[in-house]
C-alpha cells in the first residue's frame, strides 16, 4: 500500500504540470491574438521568450514520465496514462511553438500598418483555442465524448483556413502592394491551423488513455 501512495502521488503531481504547461499555453494563444491585433511587438517578444519556458517544462514532464515508468514499471491504464502525458506535452509544445512562430511575423510587420482588417484571423484562433481547451477538459474528466466533439471541430478550423486564403490570394492579385502582407497573414493562418491538428493529437490520445483504443474517433 505505501508504495502505490507514492505511484499516486507522482501521478497527481504529473497531472498538475500537464494542466499548469495547458494553463500557460492557453495564455500564450490568448496574447498571440492580442499582439497580432495591436501590432504589439512587446507582447511578441515575450512570448518568444515563454516558449523556452515552455519548452523546458516539457522537458521536466518527459523527464518525469520515463523516471515513473522506470521506478514505478505501471502496467494497464497507468501506463496508458503515462504514455498518453509524453504525446499531448509534445502536441501542446508544438502549439506553443506556432505561437512564437506567428509572433515572428508580427515583429516582422512591425513598421508596415496593416492594409486589411484583421478580423476572420481571430475567429479561427477563438476556434482554435476551443479545441485546446475543451481537450484539456476532456483529459481532466477523462470524457471522450468532449475529446471527440474537439476533435471534430478540426473541421470548422479548416473551413476558416480555406476561406481566409482564398479571401487573402483575391486582395493580393488587386492589390501587388498587399502580396508581402497578405503572403505573412496566410502563414499565420496555416500556424492556426496546425495548432488545431495538435489539438486533435491531444483529443485522441485522451481517448485512448480512458479506453486503450487511439483513433477511436467515429
Amino acid at each position: 500500500m505505501p508504495h502505490r501512495h507514492e505511484f499516486e502521488k507522482e501521478l497527481k503531481e504529473l497531472h498538475n504540470d500537464l494542466l499548469k504547461m495547458g494553463r500557460i499555453i492557453e495564455q500564450s494563444m490568448d496574447d498571440t491574438i492580442v499582439a497580432l491585433k495591436e501590432q504589439n511587438i512587446a507582447l511578441a517578444k515575450e512570448i518568444i521568450e515563454r516558449d523556452d519556458v515552455i519548452d523546458h517544462m516539457e522537458s521536466t514532464i518527459e523527464a518525469q514520465c520515463l523516471m515513473i515508468i522506470a521506478r514505478q514499471q505501471p502496467i494497464a491504464r497507468d501506463l496508458r496514462l503515462i504514455t498518453s502525458v509524453l504525446k499531448m506535452i509534445t502536441d501542446l509544445e508544438r502549439i506553443a511553438d506556432h505561437c512564437a512562430d506567428i509572433c515572428e511575423y508580427i515583429i516582422k510587420l512591425a513598421d508596415e500598418p496593416y492594409k486589411k482588417q484583421i478580423e476572420h484571423i481571430p475567429i479561427m484562433a477563438d476556434q482554435v483555442k476551443k479545441m485546446v481547451r475543451e481537450t484539456i477538459e476532456a483529459y481532466v474528466e477523462k470524457d471522450i465524448e468532449k475529446a471527440k466533439t474537439a476533435c471534430a471541430e478540426d473541421d470548422i478550423v479548416d473551413k476558416h483556413f480555406d476561406d481566409i486564403i482564398a479571401e487573402l490570394q483575391e486582395m493580393m492579385k488587386q492589390n501587388q502592394a498587399f502580396i508581402y502582407q497578405g503572403t505573412c497573414f496566410m502563414f499565420v493562418a496555416k500556424y492556426l491551423e496546425r495548432m488545431a491538428d495538435h489539438a486533435t493529437n491531444i483529443g485522441e490520445w485522451v481517448v485512448f488513455h480512458v479506453t486503450g483504443h487511439h483513433k477511436g474517433m467515429n
